[in-house]
């Protein structure tokens, strides 16, 4: 394979069908022009000025090796991004204006996928050229793309990718009828069919013999590192940056305030060339976040300078940086990350971005979301059930190593919404999940997030809390969280817990997490979720632990005291008003009929526990019997009477038996009297009541909520992104 027409560049690379090479490669780049070492020159840099000029640039010419031959690293950081875009600005207002003239816009992304046509070979043979530049010209066609969506309408956009250049015949070919289709497509191929290679994938090949014998004679060290993870750190930044690039052509939503529903860009990638890999898309994704590979070091891909100057890719591996920067740093030289950057995965965190944005794009009037249609009947690697013909987008994954991904990674928004998505979508997945024996390794992060639901923002909690409802759900879950015994939770800190079961721990932060809402948010949303997965469990709880156990009844008695406060300020106000009729009297009977709804709902888990397994829980008969005066004023109340029955009756009888035992009783003796009482107890005595169950049933149009919660997570946390906040239309900037 040979290049041509490169100036200032020689390339060779000679291979016969036996992938035997003879002789190195050779890779000179001379340094051309003015280089730009700081952000503040990008403006003046001949070549950004050239690319937005007035002046035609052939797909041809030498400009572009030149443009696409510098060494960077990529800006992580929203300050250092706000710093390149703000540097920019001027190019990119340039091309805008001069682009319908000169088409420049076209010849590079015909360029970039001239780089990519034979990508994977590239990839496979060593030849770091073609990806090195694909990679740089994808950066720059994203960092393009951002500024152009940002200011202006779709179709305006499209309109940009038919100017055609005016200097002379297109060397890539007229097939291409339709520029946007074919660039999406090809981020799409990029993703899916570059590989991230590894050393392994070598050894056995004469080509990596030889570059190891090589190697061995110049430089000291390991060669497989060296040489291997040299080829999959520059694969993993062209998928990177691909991901990257995907997302930025679906941000045209955040500056709609409404949801998109006629996208061009969304009928792009649900119809035409890109259908078919859907699915491969969506899998692709699932293992980047799976597979959560940390992101190369700075320099890592380039190679060591041979002291003569000459050498094995010595243009690339000096970090000899032409065109627009010479070595390309934001945040100055020495600048260290934080620990929280070191050690993530851009790629895995980018991946789960889009994957999410993909999943809930609006459905296309002709056809739904293939999409999500993907992730609602993807299948595990051990499932030998034929396909439903109905869904072509099927495909098959390991769900052990995707379960354990999700355990690991629930700190983040992004990784609970996919936990939620695939739950509430995918009754594979949700089987599976529902039958896995560890099933404390998912459910202890949920609650940690709810623990600490002061420090999460309102949409984290509500999926964590949603994620517990659908799991409560099924009554297998029920049971076996009880049979769960955990040691030492180090991060509830309002008491020692040194064992308790799993449900318990459950219990004991659903409540907290309802008296936080009672003093702080006051959303019924909240208190309605977190009754519901109460509820759910209540006919199942078993040995129930004793701190457990009074935080039910501590809960009742907050909300006693509660409706009391209430009914007495609607007294005091109605006495009050008698004398006046001039100001508006508070709406103290909206709050109180509030509190009773879940005051009720109280009562109703209580007495569900009471009827269902009352055997099994003496602590919750002790606090019962211990707090037992909190229940004389709802004897009465005729929105209590029914319910109240039963706990009256257990009340009474059990505190009949105690009385028979005599005064000054151990709380040891009393147990073991309510563990008497218990077996002796004629079930026929309580009231049946129906089932309490409750089932999440997604709201209409949930599009609604999801968009902007998704496309915040991506304003927020998104590698390498950054837009103006001033331009953000979907969202408030708090409400992310």
């Amino acid at each position: 394979m040979v290049t041509e027409g490169i100036e200032d560049m020689q390339i060779s690379c000679v291979a016969n069908g036996n992938e035997n090479l003879e002789g190195p490669f050779i890779c000179q780049i001379k340094k051309m022009g003015a280089n730009s070492s700081s952000i503040s020159e990008l403006p003046e840099n001949e070549y950004l000025q050239k690319l937005s000029g007035s002046e035609p640039i052939s797909e041809n010419d030498p400009f572009w090796n030149q443009l696409l031959s510098f060494s960077f690293t990529t800006p992580t950081n929203s300050a250092d991004l706000k710093l390149l875009e703000e540097a920019t600005i001027s190019v990119c207002k340039s091309l805008v204006e001069k682009n319908p003239r000169t088409g420049n816009l076209g010849s590079l992304i015909k360029v970039f996928l001239s780089r990519t046509k034979e990508l994977k070979i590239s990839a496979e043979c060593q030849n770091h050229l073609f990806i090195w530049q694909a990679h740089n010209a994808l950066f720059i066609i994203c960092c393009l793309l951002k500024v152009f969506i940002s200011r202006m309408s779709e179709e305006e956009l499209q309109l940009h990718f038919t100017y055609e250049e005016k200097a002379g015949p297109s060397s890539y070919g007229t097939e291409c009828e339709d520029l946007i289709e074919e660039l999406l497509c090809c981020l799409i191929q990029l993703i899916v069919e570059i590989p991230l290679l590894y050393p392994c994938q070598h050894t056995d090949s004469n080509w990596w013999k030889w570059l190891c014998s090589w190697y061995r004679g110049r430089y000291s060290g390991g060669v497989t590192s060296a040489l291997g993870y040299a080829v999959r750190d520059i694969t993993y930044s062209i998928s990177l940056e691909a991901v990257t690039t995907l997302i930025v052509f679906l941000s045209c939503q955040l500056f709609h305030k409404e949801i998109l529903r006629e996208s061009i860009i969304h009928r792009y990638l649900m119809h035409g060339r890109c259908l078919p890999y859907t699915s491969r898309l969506v899998k692709t994704l699932l293992y980047n976040f799976i597979r959560q590979e940390r992101s190369p070091p700075p320099g890592t891909h380039v190679f060591q300078q041979q002291t003569d100057g000459g050498g094995l890719l010595y243009g690339i591996a000096s970090g000899v940086a032409t065109g627009l920067w010479t070595v390309f740093t934001l945040g100055g030289v020495g600048s260290k990350a934080s620990a929280q950057l070191e050690q993530c995965s851009p790629l895995a965190s980018q991946s789960l971005l889009l994957l999410l944005v993909l999943a809930n794009l609006t459905d296309a009037p002709d056809i739904p979301n293939p999409y999500r249609q993907a992730i609602m009947s993807f299948k595990n690697t051990q499932d030998n059930t034929a396909f439903s013909s109905s869904n072509p987008h099927a495909f098959q994954i390991n769900f052990n190593s995707l379960y354990t991904a999700l355990c690991e990674q629930q700190k983040s928004d992004q990784a609970t919404l996919l936990l939620y998505m695939l739950l509430h979508q995918n009754s594979n997945m949700r089987t599976y999940v529902l039958a896995r024996t560890d099933i404390e390794n998912l459910v202890l992060p949920i609650l940690e997030i709810l623990y600490h639901v002061e420090e999460r923002n309102s949409h984290h909690v509500y999926m964590a809390l949603i994620i517990l409802l659908i799991l409560t759900e099924d009554d297998g879950f029920n049971r076996s969280i009880h049979e769960v015994i955990l040691k030492n939770i180090t991060w509830y800190a309002e008491r020692v817990l040194t064992e308790i079961s799993l449900g318990s721990l459950l219990i004991l932060v659903v409540i907290r997490t309802i008296q936080y809402n009672m003093t702080r948010t006051r959303d019924k949303y909240l208190h309605t979720n977190c009754l519901a997965a109460l509820a759910n469990m209540s006919a199942q709880f078993r040995s129930l632990h004793q701190y457990a156990a009074q935080r039910i009844i501590s809960l009742f008695s907050l909300l006693s005291k509660k409706h009391n406060k209430v009914l007495e300020q609607a007294t005091q106000s109605l006495r009050g008003s008698l004398g006046s009729n001039d100001s508006p009297l508070p709406d103290y009977a909206q709050d109180l009929n509030v509190i009773e709804e879940v005051i009720r709902m109280m009562l109703e888990i209580i007495n569900s526990c009471l009827t269902n397994s009352l055997h099994h829980n003496p602590n919750l008969v002790y606090a019962l019997l211990y707090k037992r005066d909190l229940f004389e004023q709802f004897r009465t109340h005729p929105s209590f009477q029914d319910i109240m029955q039963n706990i009256d009756l257990v009340i009474s009888f059990f505190s009949s038996r105690l009385e028979q035992a005599g005064a000054e009783l151990s709380v040891e003796r009393v147990l073991e009297i309510i563990k008497q009482g218990a077996v002796a107890l004629p079930k026929d005595r309580l009231r049946k009541f129906p089932e309490l169950k409750f089932k999440y049933v997604e709201e209409e149009q949930p599009e609604e909520f999801f968009i902007p919660y998704v496309w915040s997570l991506v304003y927020n946390s998104a590698v390498a992104l950054y837009w103006n906040p001033r331009d953000i239309q979907l969202f408030t900037m708090d409400s992310g």
